[in-house]
């Protein structure tokens, strides 16, 4: 019994030392290091906690964080919607008559981006969509804040078109297709 208790202290006393340690070896804050100093482990000394959003982490350069778009880059190809391997992008895209205009790298435009979602809830960052891109417009960022209370604002929305507009491209491609029928039958 007295063995037990004695174990208890010391075991006790051992964490307390350890915690005590810590406490007061604490006393200045660590500064932010490069990891490919070589020192880099010899200096782990001080506060390790980062007084968020005043201070923030480092951001390695080939980090995968939040995916953007830039939709009028994009000629809306389907491309990454077919690599993505979870199915969190959604393309919905309209063909037009005629070219719509280029892109900055010259690709030629022919379908309008009538959606373009992608649900970042989904998305487990592998980074395949922007692999596959022809046209480089959807780019992973270095945004890596993104906290919300609800699961449905996770999905962002590239397309820039409305209602109205969907609308009305989706009447001149049938016209389109009405007449080239009509002319094929003459």
């Amino acid at each position: 019994m007295f063995r037990k208790s004695l174990k208890a202290f010391v075991t006790a006393w051992k964490g307390l030392g350890i915690t005590l340690g810590h406490l007061f070896g604490a006393r200045k804050s660590r500064n932010s290091l490069n990891i490919r100093d070589e020192d880099y482990f010899d200096k782990q000394e001080g506060i390790t906690t980062v007084q968020y959003p005043r201070e923030k982490m480092p951001i390695p350069e080939v980090a995968r964080y939040q995916l953007d778009v830039e939709i009028d880059d994009c000629i809306v190809c389907d491309l990454c919607a077919k690599a993505c391997p979870v199915d969190c992008i959604t393309i919905e895209a309209i063909k037009s008559p005629e070219p719509i205009g280029k892109t900055s790298d010259g690709s030629v435009k022919r379908l309008y981006p009538a959606k373009f979602d992608i649900d970042m809830g989904k998305c487990m960052y592998c980074g395949l969509c922007t692999v596959v891109c022809p046209t480089e417009c959807i780019v992973m960022t270095d945004n890596y804040d993104r906290s919300f209370q609800s699961l449905t604002a996770l999905t962002y929305e590239f397309s820039n078109m409305s209602d109205a507009e969907v609308q009305q491209r989706r009447k001149e491609w049938t016209s389109f297709q009405a007449e080239k029928e009509a002319a094929k039958k003459k």
